[in-house]
């Protein structure tokens, strides 16, 4: 299994780096099919987003679904604590639904419903920054330059594209479309209806309740 950590616009301590491997190897243990981890660490200098200003992104690249989970706090330890509760909650669930779909063959709204259960989440510690903790105001400066850097490269734009992303568009059920949606975390999932074809969205209502939105074929024009 490999593991790659990094930053955006960021550099990333080599201690830090190690602190998340063995954080995440408690995590992945509910997962033996895991071929890779990616890591992402970002820095939101908006001065009115202190207490969320350090984010953490993971994403689990399996030979099922993508499992991901993110988190933000004050400083990196915390976020990525929360990261790695969600994950933890996330994997152990996948893998229980696996085993209720071998032996029971449950329908896969239980598991959904499993899935979107509240997750609960570590506070982040009260305890004086250790060490390792405190060379992180140097790196959050840094990435603050790189961020005003790169936007006064751009002011003549009225926006910007910050990320793309391909999927793969595999035709599935609706309720499979949920079940993805709850393992990544999202509140809406992009995917192929495998009865009509047509590119769908699930997305995340009140409570537990979702919605589909689909793409009608064009109408010919007379």
């Amino acid at each position: 299994m490999e593991i790659v950590v990094k930053g955006r616009n960021i550099d990333v301590p080599d201690h830090y780096r190690q602190h998340v491997i063995d954080k995440l190897g408690k995590a992945v243990r509910f997962d033996r099919k895991i071929v890779s981890v990616d890591v992402e660490l970002l820095h939101e200098r908006n001065p009115r987003q202190q207490d969320s200003c350090q984010r953490v992104e993971i994403t689990c690249i399996t030979l099922g679904p993508v499992v991901r989970a993110e988190a933000a706090a004050r400083d990196f330890h915390s976020a990525l604590d929360d990261a790695i509760n969600k994950l933890t909650t996330r994997l152990r669930r996948a893998a229980d639904r696996r085993k209720t779909d071998r032996r029971q063959r449950a329908p896969l709204s239980a598991a959904v419903e499993e899935l979107a259960a509240p997750e609960v989440t570590s506070p982040a510690g009260e305890a004086e920054p250790d060490s390792e903790q405190a060379q992180w105001p140097a790196v959050a400066a840094a990435a603050e330059a790189a961020h005003a850097a790169a936007e006064a490269a751009n002011t003549h734009l009225p926006w910007r594209i910050v990320r793309e992303k391909e999927h793969p568009g595999d035709p599935m059920t609706v309720e499979d479309a949920l079940f993805h949606m709850e393992l990544v975390g999202h509140d809406f999932y992009l995917f192929r209806d495998k009865d009509s074809g047509a590119p769908s969205v699930v997305y995340r209502r009140k409570a537990y309740d979702y919605g589909v939105i689909s793409l009608a074929e064009p109408q010919p024009t007379t």
